[in-house]
């Protein structure tokens, strides 16, 4: 008989069972941290309702009538957008200190050329749109081809762009009553419709739409992919034929053009264009802040943006919830620091590979 025959008739007589490993149990820990690690966005989602619920117990009616609810949304949509864009940084494992920088000088940019350089209103949004793309692409060329980390980068170009912005401005403010008169486009995202008693802008709008448009994109195509495995390993990613700079590259740039719109709400949310609005100093903070109380893991890869919008709303609740009801505005900030390392804590945990 030939060894052909032998392993043949071995065959035959082997058992047909596929490979199994045996799945421990777990209790219901286990399955909420596997849930948990699973959704992202579940934290802040619970933190958010969690967070409704009781400003509305102790505050009743007045806090969760439709104006107040609606303006929490009014009241986030600067940050909203602006956390939009950092979480993009973040899921490359990056951080970035100049969004907020970036904004106020865009609002800079599409005032000069309206008002300055006598362009069309839209013209001049285009021209803000281009300068926020444009300082992106100088952040992203740094990063991935000059190889500096993204905070020393982002922390020069902040430095960078306040200085040009009140260079480039004069220190000169741009009156809401001049931007009504000679360029109302420029404050067209200040728009306010009403839906069932609940008042809404345009600047709203355009911040879900952004979350949304992202969140499709991240989690369905691939070049929301290639953001993950970047920010997961850049080296694997590179060996499984990911373009690290080319992905990296794209992320700077969208940022940067996020930013700019972020500047376009700015302006519809106060009326004015000003180089000293806060947001340039303190829409970094602000921006990570929602990112990190999103849920959204600082050592990237990991994460959703419709957590970082859950994030933004968290921090309104406490605000207009503590306001509301006459508190210190120091608990605010008491509060909201204690969720970003609680916020931190959760991910360490969730990151755990369980058995």
């Amino acid at each position: 008989m030939s060894n052909a025959d032998n392993y043949e008739a071995a065959t035959k007589s082997a058992s047909a069972d596929v490979a199994s490993f045996d799945t421990p149990h777990k209790g219901v820990v286990g399955k909420f941290h596997d849930h948990l690690h699973g959704t992202p966005a579940l934290v802040p989602l619970i933190v958010l309702i969690a967070a409704i619920a009781i400003f509305g117990l102790v505050l009743g009616s007045k806090f969760f009538s439709p104006f107040a609810l609606t303006l929490i949304l009014q009241q986030v949509q600067i940050v909203g957008v602006l956390a939009a864009a950092q979480t993009l940084i973040i899921l490359t494992a990056g951080i970035d200190l100049s969004v907020g920088a970036i904004a106020v000088l865009c609002t800079v940019v599409m005032g000069k050329f309206s008002f300055d350089y006598g362009f069309p209103p839209v013209l001049a949004v285009v021209a803000g749109l281009v300068c926020g793309t444009a300082i992106g692409a100088a952040n992203g060329w740094l990063v991935s081809r000059v190889k500096l980390p993204p905070f020393i980068v982002t922390l020069g170009m902040w430095q960078i762009v306040l200085a040009a912005n009140y260079l480039y401005s004069a220190n000169e403010t741009i009156r809401a009553q001049e931007i009504e008169e000679q360029a109302p486009f420029l404050q067209f995202l200040g728009t306010t419709f009403e839906i069932g008693g609940a008042r809404f802008t345009l600047g709203v709008v355009l911040m879900i739409l952004i979350v949304a448009i992202l969140a499709y994109v991240l989690r369905s195509t691939a070049w929301g992919r290639h953001v993950y495995a970047v920010g997961d390993d850049p080296e694997a990613a590179e060996l499984a034929g990911v373009d690290v700079h080319r992905t990296l590259m794209s992320v700077y740039m969208v940022v940067g053009f996020i930013c700019a719109l972020a500047g376009w709400v700015m302006i519809g949310r106060f009326g004015s264009v000003s180089p000293s609005a806060t947001t340039g100093v303190i829409g970094n903070i602000q921006s990570i802040t929602a990112v990190v109380i999103g849920g959204i893991s600082l050592f990237g890869g990991r994460g959703s943006i419709v957590g970082a919008f859950f994030g933004a709303l968290i921090v309104g609740v406490f605000e207009l919830g503590l306001r509301m009801g006459g508190a210190n505005p120091q608990w605010t900030f008491l509060l909201i620091g204690a969720l970003i390392i609680g916020a931190v804590a959760v991910d360490q945990w969730i990151r755990k590979v369980t058995a």
